[in-house]
């Protein structure tokens, strides 16, 4: 099988599974304990967090390690909303951020909160102004993603945080940049974001590992209550060779990114032109894509239904993001882009990591023009 579904979780470094393994045979020792064993694995979180700290460009104290991007995002939204025992307050976001995002505004819909949901354009992005346009005078944060985690579509987070700033300085800015980081550049301080969530597996590194950024000076309050780790926003046994591997991951994505980013340009662009000579299939154009991320549509034809024949052809690929995938539900993100429920209904992404060729491409365009001849075969009987 031919795995073209990076977007929703990617193979490890062989790098990063070597050094969990060593760190889990050897290092095992809580990092709160006071003896030899848990010094060691405490001081390979704090080196783990001054090495991620000097890749975000950061201070260590402002990097916190969690579970992964949906307990850091909920940390983000839910420590701002609730923080200094906060019961009411607006926030903006938009239509188009992962479950983990979205659901969480919903949640705090139920609590009371009010929330500014802005749609996208029919080319995938937000408009900077229609999200300055929704802050009112009670706004607490702006949460807009990266990266669309379905299209591709790169949102303008450095004009929209910069806009924010510049208006109202008070509100805070959030970015979920799971699909961004490694693959387009980011810059934390410089455009004035204030919290910033990853997630290890989407960087060829471990499941169950993540992190958020708070900029120094930032008051959240935390979500776990317990034993006080990382500086008290998220209490519980720190995860050190997540941590670690997370670590390693972020390393070696940063130092391959310039020459992955043509690489993936080149197999990206090859992949769209194929799927615009297919008959049936419409490319979901977007004003920004990222270089990973091909989403397309099959109107007429259900997505799973074209998910599980192309895997009949020997490649694997999704319908929504996989935290949605197992819903026979329209797109969200589709229907926020204009798209009728026949495209919302049958879209495909296919994403793609650093390990894919040339060959392994021209193998995915073979089966989608068998898949599509066989499906017109079934809709004519």
């Amino acid at each position: 099988m031919k795995y073209f579904d990076y977007a929703a979780t990617t193979p490890p470094y062989p790098e990063v599974v070597r050094a969990m393994s060593e760190i889990m045979d050897k290092h095992y020792g809580n990092p709160s304990s006071l003896h030899r064993y848990g010094e060691e694995s405490e001081r390979l979180i704090r080196r783990a967090r001054e090495v991620t700290a000097g890749i975000l460009n950061v201070q260590p104290a402002e990097i916190i390690w969690t579970s992964g991007a949906t307990e850091s995002n909920n940390m983000a939204i839910k420590g701002v909303a609730l923080r200094k025992g906060r019961m009411q307050g607006h926030f903006v976001t938009t239509m188009i951020e992962h479950p983990s995002v979205y659901e969480t505004f919903r949640q705090l819909e139920l609590f009371g909160f009010e929330v500014s949901y802005v749609n996208p354009q029919p080319d995938g992005a937000v408009s900077p102004e229609d999200i300055l346009a929704a802050i009112r005078p009670d706004t607490l944060l702006v949460s807009v993603m990266h990266v669309n985690n379905e299209t591709g579509a790169v949102q303008p987070i450095e004009q929209i945080a910069r806009l924010i700033k510049s208006h109202y300085p008070r509100v805070l800015m959030h970015v979920d940049g799971v699909q961004g980081f490694g693959k387009i550049p980011v810059s934390l301080k410089e455009w004035g974001i204030d919290l910033y969530s990853l997630s290890a597996h989407k960087l060829r590194g471990p499941k169950g590992t993540g992190l958020l950024y708070v900029k120094h000076g930032l008051e959240l309050l935390p979500l776990l209550a317990g034993g006080g780790q990382e500086q008290g926003y998220r209490s519980g046994t720190e995860n050190a060779a997540g941590i670690a591997g997370m670590t390693k991951a972020m390393r070696l994505i940063i130092e391959q990114q310039p020459r992955q980013y043509e690489h993936l340009c080149t197999l990206r662009d090859t992949v769209q032109q194929a799927i615009r000579d297919i008959r049936g299939l419409v490319w979901t154009e977007v004003v920004s894509a990222a270089p990973h991320i091909i989403h397309f549509t099959y109107p007429g034809m259900k997505s799973e239904v074209v998910l599980h024949s192309l895997e009949q052809q020997g490649c694997l690929v999704s319908t929504q993001s996989a935290c949605s995938s197992r819903k026979s539900v329209p797109s969200r993100v589709l229907a926020a882009m204009g798209m009728d429920r026949t495209h919302a209904g049958s879209g495909i992404r296919i994403s793609l990591g650093d390990e894919h060729t040339l060959e392994d491409v021209e193998y995915l365009i073979g089966a989608l023009r068998q898949t599509v001849q066989s499906l017109r075969s079934l809709e004519r009987r």
